[in-house]
């Protein structure tokens, strides 16, 4: 009987795909779908309560067996990312579990002044960490993806296309989170960018667009530290990249207010 039959009959998941990255212990495939699977979501742009591919679609997407990615949705619905219903199918879920919207939602106002710039300084924290932990971690379909993000900005930049350059920068500081490797890094890192969106009522939205031509570069420099496997590095120039944007919308607040 081979490893696998044994695990069936012992009533334990199934281990395959198996990856024991550069350094780290074998992990099993489970987890490694649930990570895909979640990745699969963000490429898709899946929204709360949208309807996600079947189990059999995924496996198929994913080059699995249907029992491992049914392993894979069990942490997911675990963990708050998805929501199985008897009969109807997969969905991403509208409690995104501990660090969901409903529970930030209920201290943080986009009209209050401190409160933007704590949430400032709370994505420094986070990003810098993300930033670090990607420079170690990040596989290459990862840095890839970081660096297509990267170029997606500078050419919404370039071109003046507003809406490209802000799909870009988001697909680049979620795509660091994701690298990183780390679940709880890229709930926090997308919660705070949602939360700095909602800000753009006194003035952000301005703000980030005279910031555009400097945070290319920044990016830039993230991205090269990252590829270079320098955490050190990838987490000075996420740093400055924070420091910045918050000077620049700093300037700009001051400007509508003071004329």
């Amino acid at each position: 009987m081979d490893k696998k039959s044994v695990a069936a009959a012992d009533g334990k998941p199934p281990q395959e795909p198996r990856d024991a990255g550069p350094t780290g212990p074998y992990r099993p495939g489970y987890e490694l779908v649930a990570e895909q699977i979640l990745e699969l979501i963000a490429e898709l742009r899946l929204e709360p309560g949208e309807r996600m591919p079947t189990e059999k679609d995924l496996a198929s997407r994913l080059g699995t067996s249907r029992t491992v990615v049914r392993e894979a949705v069990k942490i997911l619905s675990a963990i708050g990312r998805v929501r199985a219903q008897k009969g109807r199918g997969l969905y991403v879920t509208d409690d995104e579990g501990l660090l969901g919207s409903s529970r930030w939602a209920g201290f943080f106002l986009p009209t209050d002044l401190e409160h933007v710039y704590q949430l400032f300084e709370f994505r420094r924290v986070q990003e810098a960490a993300a930033s670090r932990l990607a420079a170690t971690r990040a596989t290459p379909a990862e840095l890839r993806a970081i660096e297509a993000a990267a170029e997606m900005c500078r050419e919404g930049h370039l071109t003046g296309r507003r809406a490209l350059f802000d799909r870009g920068d988001d697909d680049f500081h979620i795509g660091i989170a994701t690298a990183a490797h780390n679940p709880f890094l890229v709930a926090a890192v997308r919660e705070a960018r949602r939360l700095q969106r909602q800000s753009s009522t006194i003035g952000l939205h301005g703000a980030v667009g005279g910031h555009a031509a400097e945070a290319v570069e920044e990016h830039a420099a993230m991205y090269r530290a990252i590829r270079e496997g320098d955490p050190e590095a990838a987490a000075e120039a996420a740093t400055v990249h924070l420091d910045n944007t918050l000077d620049d919308y700093r300037r700009e607040i001051q400007r509508r207010v003071f004329g």
